[in-house]
């Protein structure tokens, strides 16, 4: 584990301001010319995919020399370029979207705290932020974006998108959302400053948890201080007799967070496994000790993804927790933050990820122990189902209960 952490910081996650990354500067080159270069250098070095989606590399490096003059020259050829391997997740960001996801990871960002990605060819929601204008209006996991103020989001990437939603504090953007078995609707929301909360020990659907069991919400990993907030909720409830480990539409972060947070719960044995394009696998495991040995519940759905995957993959494989809930997201790729010259930067995806079991999830998602599906009435009648078949599934384990694995 402690190789992996060396790395810096590895981001894991599906939002319109992150997917998973080690933090790297790179800031070699001067003129708009080498900053290109430098681009591509770092692709045919790190990218996945060692055939970069089928194609002869060596065609991009120079296709540009004779028209790039200005940095804005040098963005354009580089968005070509990277749009040419096919990946949602490697892209390019100019200072103004890179100073953004930077203020992300720090815990805070401006927009409307929605998370996206692209599944399918679909802009799809991953996941509203909490306590957000997007929660507020009602945005849910695996809405599917059809327009961005009136214009479709067909063949759109996920950085686009992100900069058309974003936008001054104050200002409004209208999404046509279209929402499984309903038809095609609009909501006019407007955008204001996001605190990015790692932590919430609020219900959702006001539905109440007894009093001897510990509910711990855990809406991100992004922040840094994320795993020391979980450690500090721990120790305080560690009186109770179960935790309920709520990931419900969380959609990654700092893949350190899932890592140190899985470490608490495992007495040794594999945490997550990482493959590079070379097929070089790293595994990371966690130390022998625990910060508990309770009994523990982790509830997941749609918009669990990436760093979710990876700590709920580690607590099933490990036979450590039950999951709960909904196929998981599926996004099984690790990217790697480069800091570019001129206040730029790329994240490129650099490795795919295996549970301990040596799944790739990739595309499929972490499948529940047990599922249970919140419906539209469920929501409606605020009853929250799953957090119920949650609670019921401790009282099961701390009474010495047998607990129906499907």
């Amino acid at each position: 584990m402690r190789n992996i952490m060396r790395k810096s910081f590895i981001f894991m996650g599906a939002f319109i301001i992150l997917f998973g990354w080690i933090i790297r500067d790179n800031v070699f080159a001067y003129t708009p010319v080498e900053l290109y270069d430098n681009v591509w250098r770092l692709i045919n070095t790190k990218f996945v995919d060692q055939t970069n989606n089928a194609q002869n590399w060596n065609k991009w490096r120079h296709k540009y020399d004779n028209y790039i003059r200005t940095n804005e020259d040098a963005y354009v050829a580089i968005n070509t370029m990277i749009a040419s391997l096919n990946d949602p997740y490697t892209k390019f960001m100019d200072p103004k979207e890179f100073a953004e996801e930077t203020s992300s990871i720090k815990g805070s960002l401006k927009g409307i705290g929605i998370q996206i990605g692209v599944k399918d060819g679909k802009l799809m929601v991953i996941a509203p932020i909490e306590d957000t204008p997007a929660e507020r209006a009602g945005l849910k996991a695996d809405d599917e974006i059809l327009e961005i103020d009136g214009v479709s989001t067909k063949g759109i990437t996920v950085d686009k998108a992100a900069d058309k939603i974003r936008g001054k504090e104050g200002t409004q953007v209208t999404l046509l959302i279209k929402r499984k078995d309903m038809e095609p609707q609009k909501y006019t929301i407007t955008r204001a400053e996001i605190e990015v909360k790692s932590i919430s020990l609020k219900t959702p659907l006001e539905t109440k948890v007894p009093s001897d069991i510990s509910y711990i919400r855990l809406s991100s990993f992004i922040s840094r201080n994320a795993a020391a907030e979980f450690r500090t909720i721990l120790a305080e409830d560690q009186y109770k007799k179960g935790y309920i480990i709520d990931l419900r539409s969380n959609p990654g972060g700092l893949l350190s967070n899932a890592i140190y947070i899985s470490d608490m719960f495992l007495d040794g044995g594999t945490i997550v496994s990482t493959v590079d394009r070379d097929g070089y696998k790293e595994t990371s495991r966690a130390n022998r000790g625990v910060v508990t040995t309770k009994p523990v519940v982790v509830l997941i759905n749609k918009g669990s993804a990436s760093a979710s995957e990876i700590f709920s993959g580690a607590m099933k494989d490990n036979h450590r927790a039950v999951i709960i809930g909904e196929q998981s997201f599926g996004k099984g790729l690790v990217q790697e933050i480069n800091k570019l010259p001129y206040e730029a930067g790329i994240n490129i995806t650099i490795q795919k990820y295996l549970t301990p079991n040596g799944t790739d999830i990739n595309k499929k998602g972490i499948t529940p122990d047990i599922v249970v599906e919140l419906s539209e009435e469920d929501i409606k009648n605020k009853k929250d189902v799953q957090l119920l078949k949650a609670i019921d599934v401790i009282n099961q384990m701390t009474n010495g209960q047998s607990v129906a694995i499907q």
